[in-house]
């Protein structure tokens, strides 16, 4: 998909093919559509579709017809009723006459600057864009944190009774997903260090204070992304222990049930062989089924007795 935007009088306009000052956003666009914007801005097509590689590594890549920044940018997905992390390489090219972004997602990012909810926001001022692009790219990493140790903190609460692995098991995937973006947020850092020397980005007097602060938010964003991952790590070893805990109560609790439950069984089966009534106790007495069950519940209470004494209850 192809879209075309120009700022005119402070308000964003759809824009024509080939007009000076746009930005033209490619969301998983088709092969004709990055033959068609090639053509138009004289640029190869390679250049256009190094965001549509998943795995492509965050860079920056300078040349005589264009200045790429690429770098990931988090996403969130709910696959098969799973909800899932992850990052998404978003490539953003300037041009002479254009500034072109590339991505496999709408992401809510770039939705910011299409719906006009950027201040200050302006296609002709390319370098400028590119930091808007970058800042909320790591404001949009802390966000992500933010609601990942929200959900580590509900699962937290269900382990303390869990038995189950599902909840484990949810915990490694938000461990996965913060690897995901300790990774690209350093990958991303590194890019942003290297703009540091590219004078073409700092082109207004603002953009240099914007950069730091960009740099500021993303080294923000490592850190707490590497706290996060600390704290998920230990959780799951602690929360392991627990779980095989509780499952040793379950197991202790039906092994008192099974030998508290086996002396009177084994009075019951004696009781219920098939021999002669004149050699079994209590076989002639009209209160010899209540006899044997008075014994069978005596027999209840001197097995309790004896496991309590032997502390097996606590």
């Amino acid at each position: 998909m192809v879209n075309r935007y120009i700022t005119e009088n402070g308000l964003l306009k759809t824009a024509d093919p080939c007009t000076k000052g746009t930005w033209i956003s490619l969301v998983a666009p088709t092969r004709e559509e990055i033959k068609n914007v090639a053509e138009e801005l004289s640029l190869e097509e390679d250049v256009l579709r190094a965001a549509l590689d998943k795995e492509e590594r965050s860079r920056l890549e300078t040349d005589e017809a264009y200045t790429m920044i690429l770098v990931n940018i988090p996403y969130f997905s709910v696959e098969a009723e799973r909800e899932l992390y992850d990052t998404l390489p978003l490539s953003v090219i300037l041009t002479e006459n254009a500034a072109v972004t590339v991505c496999l997602d709408d992401s809510p990012i770039l939705k910011q600057f299409s719906e006009g909810k950027v201040r200050e926001f302006n296609t002709s001022m390319k370098s400028r864009f590119v930091l808007q692009i970058l800042y909320r790219v790591a404001s949009s990493y802390l966000s992500y944190l933010r609601s990942i140790d929200r959900k580590s903190g509900v699962i937290e609460k269900t382990l303390h009774r869990s038995t189950r692995n599902e909840e484990l098991l949810e915990l490694l995937k938000l461990e996965k997903s913060l690897l995901y973006f300790s990774t690209s947020l350093r990958a991303n850092g590194t890019v942003l260090e290297k703009l540091l020397r590219v004078e073409a980005i700092k082109k207004y007097p603002e953009d240099a204070d914007l950069l730091d602060d960009v740099i500021v938010e993303n080294k923000q964003a490592i850190e707490m992304a590497a706290i996060y991952s600390g704290v998920l790590n230990d959780l799951m070893n602690a929360f392991s222990s627990v779980i095989s805990n509780n499952l040793n109560v379950v197991m202790k609790l039906l092994a008192i049930i099974t030998i508290v439950m086996s002396v009177p069984t084994m009075i019951f089966s004696a009781y219920g062989m098939n021999v002669s009534l004149a050699g079994m106790p209590f076989a002639q007495s009209p209160y010899g089924f209540a006899i044997i069950l008075g014994i069978a519940a005596l027999s209840l209470i001197v097995a309790g007795i004896i496991l309590s004494k032997l502390r097996i209850f606590k």
